[in-house]
């Protein structure tokens, strides 16, 4: 499997990890977003943090270093790679992405 960088955004919170995505559009996708999954959404709001809590990391469109989901990314303890402009739009529920959140960088798994 090769890796091909996809995003070099802002590093919100450090770890590495691999997993599916699923995109997030508000807590109306609750009940379809599982366990270990990557969320990717525009931006994180108080009533997604059942999903975060889930999630193996978060990749939002926009945001900076003290936006939610960076400040609650780092309260889980999980990777977090915020202003990547255009990840909900790129990625596809189901793709494999590495997600590096000491580099800001985020990869598709091919």
């Amino acid at each position: 499997m090769s890796q091909k960088l996809l995003y070099k955004a802002l590093a919100a919170n450090s770890g590495t990890v691999q997993g599916k995505v699923k995109i997030v559009r508000g807590v109306e996708d609750n009940a379809k977003f599982r366990d270990g999954e990557i969320l990717v959404t525009i931006m994180t709001n108080p009533t997604m943090v059942m999903m975060m809590a889930r999630a193996a990391a978060i990749i939002t469109d926009t945001g900076g270093i003290t936006c939610h989901a960076a400040i609650t990314a780092r309260e889980m303890g999980i990777p977090c790679v915020v202003a990547t402009k255009t990840a909900t739009k790129d990625l596809k529920d189901g793709q494999e992405v590495l997600v590096d959140g000491n580099k800001g960088e985020v990869y598709l798994i091919e």
